[in-house]
């Protein structure tokens, strides 16, 4: 069908290694595989359903906080997940080489309230670390920025991409980096990303993670204990715990907001402070 030839399946090897045999209720195949459900319509679920085009001042660029900006610099991500709010995201109005994020980088210098860069896409990894490390350095010489944030789903699912020539280009940067992962599921962590993650600390990127709420697979406070405790086994902290954006075909994931609430409520007498995430809810506007 036109929805999945639109976003087909598409999972990398070490993530689909994680996946246990013959277990079709597995949380990380639900996660990554198209199933029928996507082409129910359901009132409430959009297309956009962040309206992040509102605040897109230049291409490429969305500037809904006054502190921070966010770069969608690419399409391109190692794996579709089945929920992704940005899967009708207009990608190719966006679209820019090296050279024609002269704008974005032109109106973040003008507004000096800009104090963190976000780069986010698809995701940013999926870029050669040539291009990485042009932007990089180029977000990284204007002065009035303290920190540049990457978020990644690219950690827990092609750990491997963390590699030695990528980490070499971190360390030539001034600002604070930071990391935000996206793991869902403590099946996501790994050796292997437990090697990834050592290697960015060893440079001083701060390391957090973001997950959201999935309908049967992390809807249990001890399944969400779980993940914080190895999360930070392996040196991340938990950041944020979203429910479920609301998107065209991803309507089988979502849990009221009550049901949130009670796991949430579950969750915080299970885990001391510093490994709860926030319980967030984005909203248009």
């Amino acid at each position: 069908t036109q929805q999945t030839l639109d976003f087909p399946l598409r999972a990398p090897q070490p993530y689909l290694d994680k996946i246990k045999p013959n277990s079709p209720n597995d949380p990380l195949l639900l996660q990554v595989l198209p199933q029928t459900r996507e082409f129910e319509q359901v009132d409430g679920f959009t297309a956009e359903p962040l309206l992040e085009q509102d605040y897109s001042p230049v291409p490429g660029l969305i500037h809904k906080y006054q502190s921070r900006v966010l770069l969608v610099l690419t399409q391109a991500c190692a794996i579709h997940c089945r929920y992704c709010f940005r899967r009708n995201f207009p990608y190719s109005e966006h679209q820019q080489s090296r050279k024609q994020w002269d704008k974005a980088l032109a109106y973040i210098l003008e507004n000096k309230q800009i104090n963190e860069v976000i780069l986010s896409g698809g995701d940013p990894l999926s870029l050669p670390d040539k291009y990485l490390s042009d932007l990089l350095h180029r977000i990284d010489s204007i002065a009035h920025i303290k920190r540049i944030r990457i978020h990644t789903r690219m950690l827990p699912s092609l750990p491997q991409r963390i590699s030695d020539p990528f980490i070499e280009i971190l360390k030539t940067l001034n600002s604070n980096i930071v990391f935000v992962a996206h793991c869902n599921h403590e099946n996501e962590l790994g050796d292997d990303t437990a090697i990834a993650f050592r290697k960015l600390k060893a440079v001083g990127v701060t390391l957090l993670n973001q997950s959201v709420l999935l309908k049967d697979i992390n809807d249990n406070a001890g399944i969400l204990q779980n993940l914080s405790e190895k999360l930070f086994d392996q040196g991340v902290l938990p950041y944020y715990l979203f429910t479920l954006d609301k998107v065209d075909g991803a309507a089988h994931f979502d849990l009221s907001r009550e049901k949130a609430k009670e796991i949430y409520k579950q969750l915080s007498s299970l885990l001391p402070g510093f490994l709860l995430p926030k319980l967030a809810e984005e909203c248009p506007g």
